[in-house]
């Protein structure tokens, strides 16, 4: 099977492991540096017109305000698409990129591989709609230091930190968003604050705060690019007991700090390989995935509402 992937950065390394692990796989990479070096097990190429055999699938994983071109391009040429999150940068891009993929009638998956991290697969088959009508409210915390996550690089110069490169806090860390809407359904309205007044000093938001109203609950999420010791955690606030989901950890605990769940020598990049075989297992049987590109922009909507 030929695959190719456009943009070769860390995120690209994930989908790449999952795919080495999962079977033997031709991959392409489209670069734009001609002096770029080659990766084993990789084919460089420079232009699509090098493409001289069937692609199953492409990965978009080059960064976000390039996402739309490479949708359109790629969908015109008729290959499913496997697009990293956020789909893309701007809602204005949103209309055209689905006409394309809407013509073309393309498979398309946004890739938010936390859908299949076990703690929120356990809330999912948890969260019933008798479920539902017991919440009270729901808070969602992520916050992370991004110097840290590219060490070796002046963390100013990487996109998260330049908002014409598609950065900022509310679309690194979609995954927040995406999963509130996965678990507890589209919310009526929403409401969002976004900030870059930190420590920091960068130009794209490094801090979010959404609130989310639903019909019996209100749901609140916080994102930032600044906390030094990582947290990303999930509290479910019932009217019998409050449900704490620690993603880092995998373990959930209620009221009495009692673990309900909890899942040992967990890895995030099992999740990667998750999502991979689920992906692969759409495309074999010509079913339509979760999380298409419609349904993310829906999402994406809630991600940039009420910039000021």
């Amino acid at each position: 099977m030929n695959v190719l992937i456009v943009g070769l950065g860390s995120i690209a390394q994930k989908h790449i492991y999952a795919l080495k692990l999962i079977g033997n796989f031709t991959i392409y990479a489209l670069r734009n540096d001609l002096q770029a070096k080659s990766e084993e097990g990789i084919i460089n190429i420079f232009d699509l017109n090098e493409l001289n055999k069937p692609i199953a699938f492409a990965i978009i994983s080059n960064p976000t305000h390039l996402h739309a071109t490479y949708i359109s391009l790629l969908a015109k040429m008729g290959i499913p698409l496997f697009i990293e999150k956020p789909a893309i940068a701007k809602l204005t891009e949103a209309e055209a990129v689905m006409q394309v993929v809407t013509e073309q009638n393309l498979i398309t998956y946004v890739a938010c591989n936390l859908r299949f991290h076990p703690c929120l697969t356990y809330l999912k088959e948890l969260i019933t709609p008798k479920i539902l009508t017991q919440i009270n409210e729901v808070n969602v915390y992520c916050g992370s230091y991004l110097p840290d996550w590219r060490p070796g690089k002046d963390f100013k110069t990487i996109y998260s930190s330049n908002p014409e490169m598609g950065g900022g806090v509310h679309l690194d860390l979609f995954h927040e968003l995406d999963y509130t809407h996965w678990i507890f359904g589209q919310p009526l309205q929403s409401h969002a604050y976004k900030t870059n007044r930190s420590s920091l000093g960068i130009k794209a938001y490094d801090y979010a705060n959404y609130i989310l109203a639903y019909d019996q609950f209100t749901a609140s999420i916080i994102l930032n690019y600044y906390r030094r010791t990582p947290k990303r955690t999930i509290e479910i606030v019932l009217e019998n007991d409050t449900l704490s989901v620690d993603l880092i950890a995998n373990k959930i605990t209620n009221a009495k700090g009692q673990i309900i769940f909890e899942t040992e020598n967990f890895s995030i990049l099992t999740t990667y390989v998750a999502q991979m075989n689920y992906f692969l297992a759409c495309l074999k049987q010509k079913e339509a995935p979760m999380n298409s590109l419609k349904e993310s922009l829906t999402v994406l909507k809630t991600c940039l509402s009420n910039e000021f």
